[in-house]
């Protein structure tokens, strides 16, 4: 089972505005096998190994050295945290804190010693949505489920949310009569419906309240129909899985969920992408670096899309956004890209950590622009 506690946005941009003289960024392939700890654990401490032999040669202070060292080394010893992985680990590491994210999905070794964190791996976390709600929604029962990318689904007990239909509004069955003979047949079958419907949306506020995570919805109609027109949520997905849920177990229902979590990704990358070329005609996107990082610096960014694998070294003027290369190892400098997602995202930009070949152009970013600069 994958152990996975993925960064919220606000953790991200807390991590992006950190300073310091020194910052340690470490991330290393993991594997939910427990039998497998050791050589993780092992990867870790040369990767912190040679965190130490950079900082050392920059002439840092021990007493600064020191106390990441501690920290690593407690993180080593941790045995039940080694023994809870998923896919990858990042650690991020000042001489006052330690914070790591175990994340789904796989990423390569790497070091970073700067005077800010490299996020930029991080960013494919939370750019591809790794989890979903799924409500299987019928007449006679109602279920909601939290659906991994590659974990089993888990039954979420919602509070007030209603058994089914019928006794949602106080009947025995959906073909009652209301006294005055005013609601029957279909016409009351769907008055009773829509009541049921409103009755779930209201139990599932409190659950979805704040997040931004999909909703897949598991019906047919008309109680999908239906429960759609009275939905509050703003994140239920358009695609569904069109059965009757009550004919399928919670591990069917996340396996016809997962396929549609990669379409929603796909169909969010592709409208990116296509208004990057119609925004480009019009002076208001680019792929251009000097350009990007400008535009970051002054908040003109509204969407990036960055490669999250390449490192380019070097620093970013914190007044106006200008450039400068290094040559890769050069101490003091840190990821051009990395720098301009964290402006992007201190000014609200959305931003989104994909593999190049998904880049226009195979480029290092694309960024959307809110005005032209």
């Amino acid at each position: 089972m994958l152990h996975v506690d993925i960064p919220t946005q606000p953790e991200i941009k807390a991590l992006a505005g950190t300073r310091g003289e020194i910052c340690v960024s470490l991330y290393l392939p993991t594997s939910p096998l427990g039998q497998d700890a050791e050589r993780e654990r092992l990867t870790l401490k040369n990767l912190a190994t040679e965190a130490t032999r950079r900082l050392e040669a920059l002439g840092t202070d021990k007493r600064q050295i020191w106390p990441i060292s501690e920290q690593l080394e407690d993180l080593l010893d941790d045995e039940a945290f080694w023994q809870l992985q998923a896919r990858s680990l990042a650690v991020f590491v000042t001489p006052e804190t330690l914070r790591t994210f175990r994340l789904p999905n796989h990423l390569e070794e790497l070091v970073q010693v700067a005077d800010r964190f490299h996020l930029k791996p991080l960013l494919r976390s939370v750019t591809f949505p790794h989890e979903a709600i799924v409500l299987a929604l019928s007449q006679n029962n109602v279920r909601v489920l939290d659906v991994f990318a590659e974990l089993p689904p888990r039954e979420v007990k919602v509070s007030g949310m209603p058994e089914d239909a019928a006794s949602s509004v106080g009947k025995s069955t959906l073909g009652d009569r209301s006294p005055s003979g005013r609601i029957q047949g279909s016409e009351g079958q769907k008055v009773r419906l829509r009541q049921f419907a409103r009755a779930v949306d209201h139990a599932l506020r409190g659950l979805l309240a704040g997040r931004e995570t999909p909703m897949i919805l598991a019906s047919t109609g008309p109680v999908d129909e239906i429960f759609r027109s009275v939905n509050t949520y703003p994140h239920l997905a358009r695609p569904q899985i069109e059965t009757n849920p009550d004919h399928l177990s919670d591990q069917e229902l996340a396996e016809a969920a997962r396929p549609l979590l990669d379409q929603l990704y796909a169909e969010e990358l592709q409208g990116i992408t296509d208004l990057f070329e119609t925004r480009k005609g019009q002076g208001r996107a680019t792929a251009d670096l000097a350009q990007a990082a400008r535009a970051a610096t002054y908040g003109a960014v509204d969407k990036l899309l960055i490669d999250i694998d390449e490192v380019i070294p070097g620093w970013v003027d914190e007044a106006d956004g200008s450039i400068r290369f290094a040559d890769p190892g050069e101490a003091t400098s840190y990821g051009i890209v990395d720098e301009i997602a964290a402006r992007a995202m201190a000014h609200g930009a959305r931003v989104l950590g994909v593999r190049k070949a998904d880049l226009p152009g195979g480029a290092h970013l694309a960024a959307i622009l809110r005005y032209a600069i």
